[in-house]
């Protein structure tokens, strides 16, 4: 039989009802036993006796008295829970990069998608279920990767937190580096595209292209990119970084510059006039290896992705040195 606990509520659970917040802390303490908990002065909370609809506020201190048997929940970080589907907690426990109270970071890999889509079976928005809290609490994206980018995916653990990501996002507080391989070699080290695109229906999905300034749904697109190196005058790891959000926006964008990303599907137009490089596999060569944003609970998160097999099988291959793209700030 265990002592007497004295809990402090936490930050989200603000607002709680007091037979809630017992059933998420002890759920296996019925909600009679806690009534005669209660009636008899037991269970108090900042000292004073309460009821069962009473609410809790974060920083409040509850008593729990010691207890017959172990009624406590499974406490841990996500991952040592009782997990509902396992095969994909699993998977998104290989994938993760980093995970505290608040944020969890995931390194995504390619051709799986982030949210469904017609016949998608798998994607990471379902498998996040999985690691649904003993609160209740999916987790939420707060930004998306197109299926076939790989790299950083940042994912809230917490509504509150959840919030303050996409306010990042939205407000333009964060810093977003993708590694690229691009066909050919930009005339300028490093520059920046600027252009308005609109999404075109096809009959193999949404497209965008550039257009011009003033068409119906136009949006707004800058990027920056910087060429890391080059591989016999043909191919160029770059760099790039988008200052918007736009779908598919540094892929269009490289390809406005006249050197698209290689393996890409929908805007490597020479595709089919242009030898494959052997031992460069067809598959898009893109990937989010970087994110500088603001941790929900202050400071900054930093957080590089390893890249996916099949771009490091391309690296090998044309011998570029992995540290000439690394920045201070990713250490």
């Amino acid at each position: 039989m265990a002592g007497i606990e004295h809990i402090t509520v936490a930050a989200d659970e603000a607002g709680m009802r007091l037979d809630r917040w017992f059933k998420v802390h002890f759920p296996g303490l019925g909600f009679g036993p806690l009534q005669k908990l209660l009636r008899s002065g037991q269970v108090r909370v900042d000292g004073g006796r309460v009821k069962t609809d009473a609410r809790v506020q974060p920083g409040q201190v509850v008593r729990v008295p010691p207890l017959d048997v172990d009624l406590k929940g499974k406490s841990g970080p996500i991952g040592s829970h009782d997990l509902k589907h396992s095969e994909d907690s699993e998977l998104l426990s290989r994938m993760l990069l980093h995970e505290d109270e608040k944020v969890i970071v995931l390194n995504k890999p390619a051709g799986l998608a982030v949210q469904g889509g017609s016949g998608l079976v798998r994607h990471i928005d379902k498998m996040l279920e999985a690691w649904t809290s003993k609160k209740g609490e999916k987790p939420r994206l707060v930004h998306r990767l197109d299926r076939d980018t790989s790299g950083v995916l940042v994912v809230a653990k917490t509504r509150g937190a959840a919030q303050k990501l996409t306010a990042a996002f939205r407000e333009r507080d964060t810093k977003k580096t993708y590694w690229a391989l691009v066909k050919g070699v930009p005339r300028k080290q490093s520059d920046k595209i600027s252009t308005w695109l609109v999404k075109d229906q096809t009959d193999e999905g949404d497209r965008m292209r550039v257009c011009k300034h003033g068409e119906d749904g136009a949006d707004h697109a800058i990027s920056y990119y910087r060429v890391l190196e080059t591989a016999a005058h043909t191919f160029a790891w770059l760099e790039m970084e988008p200052y918007t959000g736009r779908t598919h926006q540094l892929r269009v964008h490289a390809l406005y510059m006249g050197h698209p990303i290689i393996g890409d599907p929908k805007y490597f137009d020479d595709d089919h006039n242009w030898d494959f490089p052997g031992g460069v596999q067809k598959r898009l060569h893109l990937h989010a290896r970087h994110i500088d944003i603001p941790h929900p609970n202050g400071g900054r998160l930093k957080i590089t992705a390893p890249l996916p097999p099949h771009m490091v099988q391309t690296w090998n291959l044309f011998g570029f040195d992995m540290a000439s793209g690394e920045r201070e700030d990713e250490e």
